[in-house]
């Protein structure tokens, strides 16, 4: 069963950090597009960052840039979101995805597999 799951998320102060992990079972990430999202309550889903296949570049949405990382550990077949800097507005569940569509980013429509999600809180 091919299956991802997101892990890492929880309650952090202003200013704080938290590291997201995205694990897959069922097959290797490495071959995949991978992408980060958020949905906040009453709000459409956002995407944040998205790291190439096999070795290519990274991308980030000038919401997270300069706070967020998005690195793999193929190792342990995941995907790391590090965020740093974190803001009240930055309160989201955040989601993985998995795609091969050449070129997928930013849409979520490219993506085939998508977490269960892992809820971020940000506050004082």
């Amino acid at each position: 069963q091919l299956q991802l799951v997101e892990s890492g998320g929880g309650w952090v102060q202003p200013g704080g950090s938290l590291r997201l992990s995205c694990a897959a079972s069922g097959f290797t990430l490495d071959y995949y597009v991978i992408g980060w999202f958020r949905q906040a309550p009453g709000k459409e889903l956002e995407a944040l960052s998205c790291i190439s296949s096999r070795g290519g570049g990274t991308k980030y949405k000038d919401s997270v840039k300069g706070r967020f990382t998005i690195s793999r550990d193929n190792a342990e077949n995941t995907v790391i979101l590090q965020m740093n800097s974190l803001k009240p507005e930055d309160t989201a569940v955040y989601y993985c995805a998995a795609g091969t569509s050449r070129g997928v980013c930013y849409d979520p429509r490219g993506y085939d597999y998508w977490g269960q999600g892992t809820q971020v809180t940000v506050s004082s």
